[in-house]
């Protein structure tokens, strides 16, 4: 892996137009260089929008956006587009080439050689949990955990001190999503990369973000701070119905059962047992 500090991420005045319509407005916003920061909010919020502004995949009709430091369009695209990784909720990966070719991909794309490339991204499957085995596979030959893994595994391939993660694991069942958060924030941990990831799920932004920033319409930026703060102290009706707290969804409570103390919601229903 690359050893380069992780960048920040800087938004100044961004605005972008999709036909008549500001999907974002005047959006302001810094992300600190190795933090874990999830784009939190319902559908037609921009969050999709802003995260692809980083990687040129959406260019804006005004403001600019910063990466380490360096306006993202004085830079080439492809070398742009190549030095960050990206994740999406469907994999994209390539249906004809192999896992092991898939991973590969990137660091052929910046010249390494066949061998180096399957080397490195043998050692990242290593890194994201995959098997060797599953190497000579083809994507339809693989679950939609094992896919998703192998798209993350691609997008680290190359080192990456920037991760842009859209929805990447919205397509796979509960449990599998479960694993697939506590992978990523290991990997977040041990690259000490910059991660910035989307989702409208509260529960996954929760469990995963050391900061959450929750857009409204246009990009508004309702609320940006920590979890326990975003979920205590909603700063608005938005926030709080977002998050459930108004409602009180996430009301929790202790009933003692069969010798164990279970924590429900509010109609009753278990959600955990506290840990003795």
């Amino acid at each position: 892996m690359q050893q380069n500090p992780a960048p920040s991420v800087q938004f100044e005045r961004l605005r972008v137009r999709y036909g008549d319509t500001d999907v974002l407005n005047d959006v302001s916003l810094t992300i600190e260089a190795g933090s874990f920061t999830v784009l939190l909010g319902p559908s037609g919020s921009g969050k999709t929008t802003l995260l692809r502004s980083v990687n040129r995949m959406v260019e804006p009709v005004g403001g600019r956006v910063l990466v380490g430091g360096s306006d993202v369009a004085d830079e080439n695209v492809v070398r742009l587009r190549r030095s960050i990784g990206y994740v999406m909720q469907a994999s994209g990966l390539y249906p004809h080439r192999t896992v092991l070719d898939n991973v590969a991909t990137v660091p052929r794309l910046f010249g390494v050689s066949r061998a180096a490339a399957r080397e490195t991204a043998l050692a990242t499957m290593d890194l994201v949990g995959l098997g060797r085995e599953l190497a000579p596979r083809y994507p339809a030959q693989l679950s939609g955990g094992q896919q998703q893994r192998v798209g993350v595994a691609r997008a680290l391939a190359a080192g990456p001190r920037l991760m842009l993660m859209d929805e990447p694991f919205g397509a796979v069942d509960p449990i599998t999503r479960r694993a697939l958060q506590q992978e990523v924030l290991r990997l977040h941990a041990e690259t000490g990369m910059t991660a910035l990831f989307v989702t409208h799920d509260v529960d996954e932004a929760l469990a995963l973000g050391d900061r959450i920033i929750v857009l409204d319409a246009g990009g508004r930026i309702a609320q940006d701070a920590a979890p326990t703060e975003v979920l205590t102290n909603p700063a608005d009706s938005f926030v709080a119905e977002m998050l459930g707290t108004a409602s009180g969804d996430r009301s929790l409570r202790v009933h003692p059962a069969g010798g164990a103390e279970v924590v429900v919601d509010r109609s009753g229903r278990p959600v955990g047992v506290l840990e003795r």
